[in-house]
């Protein structure tokens, strides 16, 4: 028979916490593997592990490219490599990154979707924006099963909120709940990959394509074809234009390197990139007030009224601005949707 043997958890701001929790009520003989994805600097400390380690019955460590799935056993993604699923393998790649991060949880649970389909349960945990909701629509559509942490009990909502949105999962439950459901989840058997509306060959081929992307694999980039239509939209992290995919009602954005986008990261990302520029602006508009006010002094000292009139206009005018700009920084116009400043990442726990 076959189980749903294979864990697939997600987490960002308040993850640590989370994950401890989680991994501490797990059973030692648990059948089934469980990948996690926290997201972290891509410069951090590879701590994880040796904390989840400590934290309950089962062994965890960093997952490793090729190493085969181990029931009983936690593998987490590494800082800066995307943690994939392929056949009852773990793969990592530095392929583009999804809504800013990598590694990304939509990676691994649309990768997970290809692989395993219905043996997977796709569990999003407490995290700031939407990553894993796009993911866990994927995994859903080949069978998986979807778990998603109740938002009023997680630390950050927002992606158990979007994944509860987005994807339907079958089971919304408190973090204290989740250990004992996983247990008896990953012992029911698995149903066959479902065939049929939604699950059809261009379903499979978009998945097969992301999927390809993350593992920079460059055929789906060379290619003349991409998924979706332009949208006139530029990627944050390359400037090339994005493509709109709609994927179960659920829009995202993808660009020609794979660079993946849902709305509300891009919108973030977008509030970053404003923020900076405006900062950068208003250095610009008082060094250039600045130097106006000094070139009106030296004016009046050489006796140079009218010049000493038309630098002083100068520096007020270009004062003027930049009191502007200072009043759009400070007013929380640019806050981000969590109310942190604009730019502001997702804690990563570490």
């Amino acid at each position: 028979m076959t189980t749903r043997d294979v864990v697939l958890v997600g987490a960002s701001a308040g993850g640590v916490e989370a994950l401890r929790a989680l991994v501490a009520g797990l059973p030692a003989d648990l059948p089934a593997t469980v990948l996690v994805v926290l997201h972290v600097p891509p410069t951090g400390a590879n701590a994880l592990a040796a904390i989840l380690d400590r934290s309950g019955p089962l062994p965890a460590r960093a997952a490793e490219h090729g190493a085969p799935l181990r029931r009983g056993e936690v593998l987490v993604a590494v800082p800066d490599r995307h943690l994939l699923l392929t056949d009852d393998h773990v793969a990592l790649s530095s392929g583009p990154r999804e809504n800013g991060h990598r590694p990304a949880v939509d990676t691994l649970f649309r990768s997970a979707a290809r692989a395993v389909g219905p043996r997977a349960v796709g569990v999003v945990l407490t995290g700031a924006l939407d990553d894993g909701a796009a993911g866990l629509v994927a995994l859903r559509a080949q069978g998986g099963l979807g778990v998603v942490q109740d938002p009023a009990d997680a630390l950050y909502d927002g992606m158990p909120r979007a994944a509860l949105e987005a994807a339907g999962p079958e089971h919304v439950v408190p973090l204290a709940d989740l250990p004992g459901l996983l247990t008896r989840l990953v012992r029911e058997q698995a149903p066959a990959r479902p065939v049929g509306a939604g699950t059809g060959a261009d379903e499979q081929a978009l998945v097969n394509e992301e999927v390809a992307m993350a593992e920079f694999d460059l055929r789906p980039l060379e290619g003349d074809d991409h998924p979706g239509e332009p949208s006139g939209y530029s990627c944050p992290d390359c400037s090339g234009v994005l493509w709109r995919i709609e994927d179960h009602g659920l829009l995202r954005f993808r660009c020609r390197v794979g660079h993946a986008w849902s709305p509300q990261s891009l919108q973030d990302q977008q509030t970053a990139e404003l923020d900076g520029a405006l900062w950068m602006a208003l250095r610009s508009l008082e060094e250039r007030a600045a130097l106006a006010r000094e070139m009106a002094d030296r004016a009046r000292q050489a006796g140079h009224g009218l010049t000493a009139v038309r630098f002083s206009d100068r520096a007020e005018e270009t004062g003027e601005a930049a009191r502007t700009i200072r009043r759009l920084l400070t007013s929380g116009t640019l806050r981000g949707p969590a109310g942190t400043s604009a730019g502001t990442q997702e804690e990563t726990g570490g």
